[in-house]
């Protein structure tokens, strides 16, 4: 891999790491959202975020076992818009088998699907991840999008898992958080970088689109200082595409995928990475994304 030219460490303005809200009292309506899809979920920010793991499957990238939660966990979030009604968003985590069912599914509901992607290269078995969007009370987009999360999982019984060897943990979190200036959350053997767009003002029927409603940047690490395994989303602007194409790829990370997740509104695009290397050269890469997010905007 590439040498990674380790950028500046200092916390740009522009970017605020995407904060740790405090839990708040959940509304009624919400708490029928989680008892109507038998799902966890919490309600920070005043945004209502249903959990949607996938622990049922075993993911190796380039024959190396990926760890959860290392981008697999699905989501559906809700937030209010204008005239008492909900809007909501969702990244759905899908095996190959499951993308046209539950396709079908979310369209059938009145629900908008709004994207269609993948996180990852040389993946077993093959994940996509489906973007959901939709308009009304809480109630309503709870049963719509049940009987698309309902298919989740189902029938994979005969599904070729992942195998191999796990990369040796032993990740200093200090350093990597250090590089990209940005603390972030250690779950399990990951440790989780992300950073909303404080300064982009994304409004869907009312509703602000925040860090919790899927606008972040954010990167994920698995393994060990010498040997890391790196995956993550950046959000940008059209201006901003290009710089940090340019500065990821100079970096030697792999862009995967490139997308939007709105129809309407403000247009925010966002791409997917993925690396393997020493730790401190994965971070200096998106170290090197972020710089480029500050200095598009006046070019």
């Amino acid at each position: 891999m590439r040498n990674i030219i380790i950028a500046s460490v200092a916390m740009l303005t522009l970017f605020a790491t995407a904060p740790t809200t405090a839990a708040q009292d959940m509304p009624a309506d919400y708490a029928g959202v989680l008892k109507t899809l038998g799902r966890p979920g919490d309600f920070k920010g005043n945004v209502l975020k249903v959990n949607i793991p996938r622990g049922d499957l075993v993911v190796a990238i380039d024959g190396v076992i990926a760890p959860m939660p290392f981008g697999f966990s699905g989501w559906v979030a809700m937030t209010k818009g204008d005239q008492g009604m909900d809007v909501m968003m969702g990244d759905l985590v899908l095996t190959e088998r499951e993308v046209n069912p539950v396709m079908s599914a979310v369209l059938d509901a009145g629900l908008e699907v709004t994207a269609l992607h993948n996180h990852f290269f040389f993946e077993t078995p093959r994940i996509y991840y489906m973007h959901v969007h939709g308009v009304g009370t809480a109630s309503q987009l709870a049963a719509k999008i049940k009987p698309a999360v309902d298919l989740i999982g189902k029938g994979i019984g005969d599904l070729v898992m992942g195998s191999g060897p796990n990369l040796a943990a032993g990740l200093t979190t200090d350093r990597v958080a250090k590089i990209i200036g940005t603390p972030g959350e250690q779950t399990g053997p990951i440790y989780k970088i992300t950073i909303g767009r404080s300064d982009l003002d994304v409004r869907e029927h009312g509703a602000r689109i925040d860090a919790r409603m899927g606008l972040n940047t954010w990167a994920a690490f698995a393994g060990g200082d010498a040997d890391a395994m790196i995956a993550g989303d950046v959000a940008m602007t059209a201006a901003e595409v290009t710089p940090v194409l340019k500065a990821m790829r100079g970096a030697g990370l792999q862009i995967v995928a490139i997308h939007h997740h709105m129809l309407t509104g403000q247009t925010v695009y966002f791409l997917h990475y993925w690396g393997r290397g020493p730790a401190e050269k994965l971070a200096g890469g998106v170290r090197a994304a972020l710089d480029q997010l500050a200095t598009a905007k006046v070019r």
